[in-house]
């Protein structure tokens, strides 16, 4: 117990400490947070009345960016597969980078759906054995045990990873292997439940087909991966941390197949859809060139297709991809366009026009724009803390053994070793 409250203390007093670089990120972050601390405080006392939603449209951003985050935090097994599966040496020595992303984007879910509730202290009606938990008939309360078993699951992996190497001890295997392909299966089952979610109501023609948890799948394996190169870089340029060249490689081959698969499938539906042009096809025409003057969702939709061929191509290109600011070019591209199209591109046109033919527009207010960042700052500020206590312990900055006065020096050997396996 005593280097377990060691391992606690050390951790808090490296991650508070660092430059003013640091402090200043995180002050801009926390500018944000206030937003969102107004904005809670509005939908506490007024409900969802400030926002853009209406009875035809009742999903709007917040939810947009559930179901796109919960393809980040699935996107996080491309690190924990390839190192533990294949053994691949790269990804190995930052696996456990993968795991706090996770568990940060989680965390991010769950914020986004107390923001969609309008009312948080009704979330205590989602928790199992507690609240009224539907199951097995309703497929929210699915996604609310997935997402939390995933979240368990990457805290408990991730930090007795950590635990283990900051007292210099080896991992027992029958403990931590099994968690770690519990979780890399669980990560398919969560944005899989997500996509039933969406494609099991048959009033909804754009959801309702069954390329819906395959295209789920792709997106978030080039969306998650994309986040990670990208933090992965300023990792390497920001701290002594050296992430392989490998593991970099081999991440970005997996944002182009996934990328590539995910924009054939997209082309495909438009093709079958339009080709038809029935009933059916309503919402997908009014996405691609509006309908009856409601066109404020076009330039999103064209602007992240745009944006997912462009990634698409600098990643087919092996000269461009291998230099670093095409590829975070790359990376951003291809973030963005997918977040467009799993969020505004995917949910909003499937209430419209609504299964009794009304048009309702729907644009978010400037209040859940401004709890939109607010939520993801305070993402960003979970996987900021997370990622520096991580790699101070990685590096040997953060250790058990350690003498006070060699606190300061720097660990050569500690930036690639990782526990070995009993």
């Amino acid at each position: 117990m005593d280097k377990l409250k060691r391992f606690a203390v050390d951790y808090v007093s490296y991650v508070v400490k660092g430059s003013p670089a640091f402090y200043a990120w995180i002050a801009f972050l926390c500018l944000f947070i206030l937003c969102l601390l107004y904005g809670t405080y509005l939908h506490a006392a007024e409900g969802l009345r400030y926002t853009g939603l209406t009875d035809q449209v009742h999903d709007g951003l917040y939810l947009a960016n559930f179901v796109f985050l919960v393809g980040i935090a699935a996107g996080a097994v491309t690190i924990v597969f390839p190192a533990y599966v294949y053994h691949h040496k790269g990804l190995h020595a930052v696996a456990v980078l993968g795991e706090m992303l996770a568990i940060s984007a989680v965390l991010m879910c769950i914020l986004f759906i107390i923001s969609h509730m309008g009312r948080p202290d009704r979330l205590w009606h989602m928790l199992p054995f507690i609240g009224i938990y539907n199951l097995p008939n309703s497929m929210l309360a699915w996604d609310t045990l997935v997402l939390i078993g995933y979240m368990l699951l990457n805290f408990i992996g991730g930090f007795y990873f950590l635990y283990r190497k900051y007292t210099g001890q080896p991992l027992n295997k029958k403990f931590y292997l099994p968690l770690i392909y519990i979780s890399i299966v669980w990560a398919l089952s969560i944005h899989t439940v997500t996509a039933f979610l969406l494609n099991t109501m048959p009033a909804r023609p754009m959801w309702h087909h069954s390329m819906m948890p395959i295209r789920f799948i792709l997106t978030a394996f080039a969306a998650g991966p994309s986040l990670i190169i990208l933090i992965f870089l300023v990792i390497r340029s920001r701290t002594r941390l050296w992430i392989e060249n490998s593991a970099i490689e081999l991440l970005t081959t997996i944002i182009t197949y996934c990328l590539g698969l995910s924009l054939f499938l997209s082309l495909s539906e438009v093709v079958t859809e339009l080709y038809a042009n029935t009933e059916h096809a309503l919402g997908l025409q009014y996405l691609m060139f509006g309908m009856h003057g409601f066109t404020d969702l076009v330039p999103w939709f064209w602007g992240s297709l745009v944006a997912s061929i462009a990634a698409f191509a600098i990643l087919l290109t092996p000269y461009w991809r291998t230099n670093n600011r095409l590829l975070a070019l790359a990376c951003g591209l291809a973030f963005s366009g997918i977040w467009v199209e799993k969020g505004m591109g995917l949910l909003i046109p499937g209430f419209i026009p609504t299964p009794i033919g009304e048009f309702t527009q729907y644009l978010p207010t400037t209040l859940e724009i401004f709890v939109t960042l607010g939520n993801w700052a305070v993402g960003f500020l979970i996987l900021t803390v997370l990622l520096k206590g991580a790699i101070g312990i990685l590096l040997g900055d953060i250790a058990y053994a350690k003498a006070p006065q060699d606190k300061t020096t720097s660990n050569a050997a500690g930036a690639s070793a990782t526990p070995k396996l009993t």
